[in-house]
């Protein structure tokens, strides 16, 4: 029996946010397509990844009733604490691949972005190799990507560092040590916050870094409503906040 595939499906980037995106706009047609005809998911949630097929069965019809899709989640240790966290053992993720095995394509998907960066679902990608099934990523907007490159920051030697410590000094010895790798490499950092927090990481950011590092910030990517903006910190510190605490917001500094 040949085996399914494991499609890599993107999800628009305004999970959280008050206004939606126009789904034809924000992800290729191709993509939304693919995502109509699949019925098996492994999904962040369930509940979000319903609420996503219900926005593209109204562009393009699914393949089974949205009470008919077959949708298994992440567990917490995987979705919450991530793929590869800790000493212990990677989360094995080969079960919930069986359907593949059986035949059928399955999508895996997040809550917003791409599955497996900056988003759950590495694990569930390894697994499918482990088991030799065919793995496809399909086309859509990644946020560390669109930030960067609204940053003007360097956009060939960069890295993503995901969430800085919340304690406030751990989080700015984390700050310094990233800045003094940026300007001695020119490596670009990228991070990002949960948005309730977003404020107090700007202000860290803004009390730590030193005054001609640049600083960016892009908000709300994808959305009319879309911001990005990029200038050293000594020119930000003049300047009002331009983060909210509701919209999804990306970092980046650098020299």
């Amino acid at each position: 029996m040949p085996t399914g595939t494991l499609y890599l499906v993107p999800a628009p980037l305004d999970f959280g946010c008050e206004s939606a995106a126009s789904l034809d706009t924000a992800l290729p047609r191709h993509t939304l397509q693919q995502a109509a005809r699949l019925t098996h998911w492994i999904a962040e949630n369930a509940k979000t990844t319903r609420a996503y097929l219900k926005r593209v069965d109204a562009l393009y019809p699914l393949a089974a009733p949205l009470q008919a899709q077959q949708i298994v989640e992440l567990p917490r240790q995987a979705h919450k604490k991530g793929d590869h966290h800790g000493s212990g053992q990677p989360f094995d993720a080969r079960p919930l691949l069986e359907p593949a095995l059986q035949g059928h394509d399955i999508g895996l998907v997040s809550e917003a972005g791409l599955p497996g960066v900056a988003d759950p679902g590495s694990s569930v990608v390894r697994a499918a190799h482990t088991l030799q099934l065919r793995v496809v990523p399909l086309a859509g907007s990644t946020s560390l990507l669109l930030a960067l490159a609204a940053s003007g920051l360097n956009g060939q030697h960069f890295a993503f560092v995901g969430y800085l410590p919340q304690d406030a000094a751990q989080r700015t010895q984390q700050i310094r040590k990233l800045e003094n790798l940026a300007r001695q490499s020119g490596q670009s950092q990228i991070c990002m916050e949960t948005p309730f927090r977003n404020a107090a990481l700007w202000q860290a950011l803004l009390n730590t870094l030193q005054a001609d590092t640049w600083l960016s910030v892009s908000a709300g990517l994808t959305l009319e409503t879309a911001t990005s903006h990029s200038r050293p910190v000594r020119e930000w510190r003049t300047h009002p906040v331009p983060v909210d605490n509701q919209t999804p917001a990306i970092f980046c500094f650098g020299r």
